[in-house]
């Protein structure tokens, strides 16, 4: 026999030199078995060891605090059972997944099927993945990669998934990115809203469709985290949410310049004339001045402290900034807890409960969050199966303060927010005042308790005392009435100038009776704003036509200012109303998120005129037309007589009988679909039947084969 065909130096294997490939293959797989075998001893030891340090964690003899705080290494068990045999996490935390039953093994080693198996592993092997590495019994963990050039405030997902990868790899994972459908606020026409449910529909078939045992969920602008939590809701795999950041602070001069409220301070300055279109421009472009998302409390802030409040974002995530090396370091963590977190089986709706819905509505009424976010947390609730209603909203956060002192409400900016304490702070004061859920589970495995209480904020103009607030009472109000069922109005945003105005008739306390002005779609406003003479200090402003089916999309649209004759004699707000939606940085105390609206002609915005008599009554949380029943009988069916005579006839601009002329066709194949199957915004702007769809992966087992 001839000797080893390898020569190897140092070598004295006896082995015959190979006469073709397959001579070599009992060979290789008797060393495969070898490797195995040394593989499995060596787990086994970690694993030992890992238990003794657990065990030695829960009797006290490793100190898992600092500074009162809780450590990672102090993470402990809550009510999983531990698999004899497979140990704990770094969390320590028990394992209750063996590498042999994790989800990606059914793609790429099923020896039941080695036919499938040889074609979902080979195309994986083309950019330089090994089949042993696909085999290993490794996590394959998903990164939903939410940032592009079409995404600007996502963009920087682009730099920091590589510090999501490496932390995977560290913990033992392997990653795999992919695209998912942008959504960018300030991008997108006719609204970014429009795109939430494609990419939720998008993502959800990735989760399930492809081999992934757990994902990161890379959020930033608004619609992002809202889109990734409903997917992973709705499939129910391992998930944990990383957010992009709020960018840097914006300076114009001496002064701070924040995120979308610059814009609507300096239209406002604009439309008196105080500046010209140049310095419009360059004072809103000041606001953007690194990478990041709105440095505001808008909607990208806000929820994703909610997703934080949630349970689903590591502790003390959310608010970091942008550039700051704390952001990339999360982002290391949020990889290495991933792979955790598959191994615990850990999943959305261990984390998404009643309790915790409750803990992030007070927690957006404490940081002056947006009126967007019962729309998009009413979606999340409805797609993991608990109930949520804006009347939650109102019962669980009208009675909390406003303790985030960060524009809109107030008066700084993200990083200063961040520096303050960011939301653990503000979870402190929930907590030290009965008003946190503390038993509400975290993507940590801990209850969300341990990680905020006591770590109250240094810098009280930040991040103010609970009985020491910006503002008392700051939660959102849920109005009623004969103009619509359900709409939201953020009462912490209401301005000394509008209270004296409107709410303060000793004879009539906090409320209001005003004729309106009604414009249809953003279009008439922008039109016809300055030229209606009737518009006074004490006139409401109805916006209609914007919502999900008359717009599509249900725009930002509904933060009217006065006429430029107004604003130039001081005033600088007026009541608005509208079934659309208000971008979250915008300070308005406007009455949004109107349900039904116009397009549905049931509802009462379908039917207001103006000149009509408005009252709103902050008290008894109603709003009416202050016309007789049979009037509004008689409207009613003059509507349905013109829908029934020509149901398919385009809109007009405006018809004589002074009522909503419908909405506009649709412009895309989506905007037809998302019209056929939206819900009101009460009701979080889900598509009928999705919410169906829950837990996906436990119950509807693993997809086909594709061939």
């Amino acid at each position: 026999m001839a000797g080893c065909a390898n020569k190897c130096e140092g070598c004295s294997c006896d082995r015959a030199a190979p006469r073709d490939i397959e001579d070599t293959l009992p060979a290789l797989r008797q060393d495969l078995v070898s490797a195995q075998e040394r593989a499995a001893k060596a787990e086994a030891l970690v694993q030992q060891l890992l238990a003794e340090s657990a065990t030695a964690r829960a009797n006290g003899h490793l100190n898992g605090h600092t500074n009162g705080h809780t450590d990672s290494t102090s993470l402990t068990s809550h009510g999983i059972a531990t698999v004899p045999g497979l140990g704990h996490t770094k969390s320590g935390r028990p394992k209750v997944i063996r590498p042999k039953d994790l989800r990606s093994l059914k793609w790429f080693n099923n020896h039941d099927n080695p036919g499938m198996t040889a074609l979902y592993l080979e195309r994986y092997l083309n950019f330089g993945l090994t089949i042993p590495e696909l085999q290993s019994g490794k996590p394959i963990i998903g990164i939903a990669q939410t940032g592009s050039d079409l995404s600007p405030c996502n963009r920087h997902h682009l730099t920091l998934a590589e510090r999501v990868r490496e932390g995977i790899r560290t913990a033992g994972g392997i990653a795999m990115e992919f695209p998912c459908h942008p959504i960018q606020e300030t991008g997108k026409r006719p609204t970014a809203s429009l795109d939430r449910n494609l990419s939720y529909l998008g993502l959800v078939e990735i989760l399930y469709g492809y081999p992934l045992d757990g994902v990161v969920l890379l959020t930033g602008c608004d619609k992002t985290t809202p889109a990734m939590l409903m997917a992973a809701a709705t499939i129910n795999i391992p998930a944990i949410v990383l957010n992009v950041g709020p960018m840097l602070n914006g300076y114009w001069q001496d002064r701070l310049t924040g995120s979308g409220t610059i814009v609507w301070e300096s239209r406002e300055r604009h439309a008196a004339g105080d500046i010209d279109y140049s310095q419009f421009m360059d004072i809103v472009g000041s606001s953007a001045p690194s990478v990041g998302h709105c440095n505001t409390m808008g909607t990208a802030s806000t929820m994703n402290a909610l997703a934080e409040a949630l349970g689903m974002a590591l502790p003390a995530s959310a608010a970091i900034p942008a550039p700051y090396r704390e952001r990339g370091q999360m982002a290391y963590l949020t990889g290495e807890r991933i792979v955790d977190m598959v191994w615990e089986d850990l999943k959305p709706s261990d984390i998404l409960t009643r309790a915790s819905f409750e803990n992030a509505v007070k927690a957006n009424a404490a940081i002056g969050g947006s009126t967007n976010a019962p729309i998009h947390l009413n979606a999340v609730a409805h797609h993991i199966g608990v109930p949520l209603t804006n009347d939650d909203w109102q019962t669980w956060g009208h009675h909390i303060p406003l303790l985030v002192n960060v524009q809109p409400a107030g008066k700084y900016l993200g990083e200063e927010y961040h520096r303050a304490g960011g939301l653990p702070a503000v979870l402190a004061e929930l907590d030290a005042n009965n008003e946190l859920r503390t038993e509400a589970m975290t993507v940590t495995g801990q209850p969300i308790g341990n990680h905020c209480r006591g770590r109250f904020s240094w810098n009280r103009d930040v991040i103010l005392p609970y009985d020491k607030p910006l503002v008392k009472d700051a939660g959102f109000l849920n109005l009623g009435g004969n103009l619509f069922d359900s709409a939201i109005m953020k009462t912490c945003v209401i301005s000394e100038e509008f209270h004296k105005r409107y709410l303060r008739n000793p004879n009539d306390p906090m409320a209001f009776e005003a004729r309106c002005v009604v414009f249809d779609g953003p279009e008439d406003y922008h039109q016809n704003i300055d030229s209606i003479p009737e518009i006074d200090a004490y006139t409401v402003l109805i916006m209609r036509g914007a919502g999900p089916l008359g717009y599509p999309g249900a725009a930002e649209v509904v933060n009217m200012q006065p006429p430029a004759r107004l604003l130039k004699q001081g005033v600088r707000s007026l009541p608005c109303i509208g079934d659309g939606r208000q971008s979250g940085t915008s300070g308005t105390p406007a009455i949004l998120n109107a349900s039904p609206e116009a397009a549905d002609p049931t509802s009462g915005l379908a039917i207001v005129k103006s000149g009509d008599l408005i009252r709103v009554d902050l008290l008894k949380c109603r709003v009416d037309i202050l016309i007789p029943e049979h009037e509004l009988q008689a409207r009613r069916q003059i509507l349905q007589a013109r829908i029934t005579a020509n149901p398919s006839a385009p809109p007009a601009t405006k018809h004589n009988d002074g009522m909503f002329p419908g909405a506009p066709p649709s412009q895309t194949p989506w905007q037809e679909i998302f019209r056929s199957l939206v819900q009101p915004l009460s009701k979080g702007m889900t598509l009928r039947s999705a919410t169906d769809y829950q837990r996906i992966a436990q119950t509807q087992g693993l997809p086909r084969d594709n061939h």
